[in-house]
């Protein structure tokens, strides 16, 4: 079962491939990863990049890429594929492929942001582990994925939108998480009795309009989705090169 993740963001097209294509913008919005960096390529070559993301302060798990992009198309949209993996043996995620798409929406042109642009992305992967990996990915993994793409997509549009910086929109959310963890708190010990009420208000209250939220993005692919060509043309490439990892 691949992700999909959808948002529609009112900014400037070029601006948003640019946020979205320049590692070092990159990964201050993207929640799933800490650094990426692109490695040498030669002119006219698919980009080769290198990954990681710290998932304790002693352990970053890193992995390789290979991306390519379609910049100028006949329609107005733009597409970026890439494949990727991970030999460390403490990923779950092996390998795997996905791709952007920039949409603009109708009455739209090059660099209008008059109706925004549908920014959405598809991508699938293989677990490693056998079956006991395979029923984790599923269980938790999947899940958690996808909400930490849309998570990052609304983040990303928080700060093109609003100028809010993922640094800025990242302490909204722990303060919007505490909050509610307070209120839900106060419950339990002065009024019992409303306790529940509070942890279900707490859950189905939006968030502030200055907060990133998963539940902004459509979840749902559209019936007739597909692939991008040039992610067949990626898949035809020799194995990604393995990473060493930092000692």
């Amino acid at each position: 079962m691949s992700l999909y993740i959808e948002a529609r963001i009112r900014a400037d097209l070029e601006d948003l491939w640019k946020h979205t294509q320049e590692p070092a913008l990159h990964q201050r919005w993207d929640l799933r990863f800490t650094e990426i960096t692109y490695l040498p390529c030669a002119d006219g070559e698919p980009q080769h990049f290198r990954y990681a993301t710290r998932v304790l302060p002693f352990l970053t798990i890193a992995g390789t890429g290979v991306s390519a992009g379609e910049k100028r198309r006949a329609d107005g949209t733009r597409t970026s594929a890439l494949r990727f993996a991970c030999p460390h043996p403490l990923s779950l995620l092996e390998e795997g492929s996905g791709y952007w798409r920039y949409v603009p929406e109708e009455g739209q042109g090059e660099g209008h942001e008059a109706d925004g642009i549908r920014f959405l992305t598809g991508y699938d992967y293989r677990p490693r582990w056998g079956w006991l990996g395979a029923l984790a990915d599923r269980a938790a993994f999947r899940p958690l994925m996808g909400w930490a793409t849309a998570w990052s997509f609304d983040r990303l549009r928080l700060w093109l939108e609003r100028g809010i910086t993922p640094e800025r929109a990242l302490l909204n959310a722990v303060a919007d998480v505490a909050l509610r963890l307070l209120g839900v708190t106060a419950a339990v010990l002065f009024a019992p009795m409303t306790a529940l009420a509070a942890a279900a208000l707490a859950v189905i209250l939006p968030p502030l309009p200055t907060t990133p939220a998963a539940r902004r993005c459509l979840r749902t692919p559209p019936a007739r989705t597909r692939a991008p060509r040039v992610l067949s043309t990626l898949s035809t490439l020799a194995p990604l090169a393995t990473v060493k990892e930092p000692s």
